[in-house]
């Protein structure tokens, strides 16, 4: 393969890593800049314990702010560059896009934190994933909220194949189980005329499957103030109360909300390394977008290392892949209904930042 970056071995030239992330808006941009301070950090720590075989490890980043036509341009630009793999992506909808045009050009792609169970249309050995498939996240929330006596819910949403494929799930494992899922449409319902409907139908809890800031902050702040909704659990599987934006905007309003995310009870050695210098890089305590970054750059080194930089081998590679990664063990596998080779399966937490303390997170559910 001739390459613009990576031509030859062992003399010293960069291996070119590509890097796709939502730096700027309409895209998560704050969750994009977790992502790529983990994949920066685990660049760093390659490239000063030699690198690959001598040879330094190069990210060539792209800003897909949540389009997927930038995103498939991103990874044609990429392909032409001569990276040896893609890396990145946060919205799922962007990574699906990005892994499509990715298979079609025989460029691997080691997707961080996108959780979109259809990551591809079918199945292929050039995708693999560290984030958890949405199915398997999303139903561990679901069983939260039984747990919690929460049979009636409503989710507030907007058209997007992501939200549909999370309030099927949801309506999926509920229903067997006594539950119910309401739609309530943010297109058409105003924040007002939402906690109308809501009040109207008698659902005990409110999942926001819609995006941040908006409308999710409006809904939010609307439904704290109405009285007829004060005993109503508002929940966001999705995420949106893990970063710091969400505590600013809403301030002890955005407490008490439980969400998803990919941290376990005890970070690895390696872990509580990373996470001192991710707080020095981010300012804060890191989100665990950031350890997904970080991991797959140590999961994509390992490939390289025993494998090489040619595309077809690092595909190939990894079934083979078993990295010791800041959360656990990372090998990737065959799950039911997954198309791509699969981390099966990262930790999972429900938490929710603290009433009393809006800047601490409380562990409600492990799975």
């Amino acid at each position: 393969m001739s390459t613009v970056l990576g031509a030859g071995r062992g003399d010293g030239v960069a291996i070119g890593v590509g890097a796709l992330a939502p730096l700027t808006p309409p895209g998560w941009a704050e969750a994009g800049r977790q992502l790529l301070a983990g994949l920066e950090l685990g660049v760093r720590d390659v490239n000063d314990a030699g690198g690959i075989g001598g040879r330094p490890l190069e990210l060539v980043v792209r800003d897909t702010a949540a389009d997927p036509q930038r995103a498939e341009a991103a990874v044609d630009e990429l392909a032409r560059l001569g990276v040896a793999a893609v890396t990145g992506e946060y919205h799922s909808v962007v990574a699906r896009a990005a892994a499509a045009r990715a298979d079609a050009l025989g460029l691997p792609f080691l997707c961080s934190s996108a959780v979109l169970d259809a990551l591809t249309g079918q199945p292929t050995e050039r995708v693999a994933r560290i984030a958890p498939a949405q199915s398997h996240g999303w139903r561990i929330y679901a069983d939260f909220l039984l747990g919690a006596g929460h049979t009636r819910i409503a989710v507030a949403t907007q058209p997007s194949v992501y939200w549909a494929s999370g309030t099927a799930i949801l309506r999926e494992h509920l229903a067997p189980r006594g539950g119910s899922v309401v739609e309530l449409d943010t297109g058409t319902l105003g924040p007002a005329a939402l906690c109308d409907a809501l009040a109207a139908h008698g659902a005990t809890a409110l999942l926001l499957l819609a995006g941040h800031p908006e409308p999710a902050v409006p809904v939010v702040r609307a439904v704290r103030r109405d009285p007829r909704l004060a005993g109503v659990l508002i929940g966001a599987p999705a995420g949106q109360p893990e970063f710091a934006e969400w505590a600013t905007l809403l301030g002890a309003d955005g407490a008490g909300i439980p969400f998803l995310r990919y941290l376990p009870e005890r970070l690895t050695p390696l872990g509580a390394r990373v996470e001192a210098e991710l707080r020095e890089r981010t300012g804060g305590a890191p989100s665990f977008v950031a350890f997904e970054g970080y991991d797959t750059i140590a999961v994509l080194a390992d490939v390289l290392r025993a494998h090489g930089t040619d595309r077809a081998d690092i595909a190939a590679s990894w079934a083979r892949a078993d990295t010791e990664g800041t959360r656990g063990r990372i090998r990737f596998s065959r799950a039911p209904g997954i198309g791509v080779r699969q981390w099966v399966w990262p930790p999972v937490q429900v938490v929710d930042r603290d009433p009393a303390e809006p800047g601490r997170f409380r562990v409600l559910r492990t799975g």
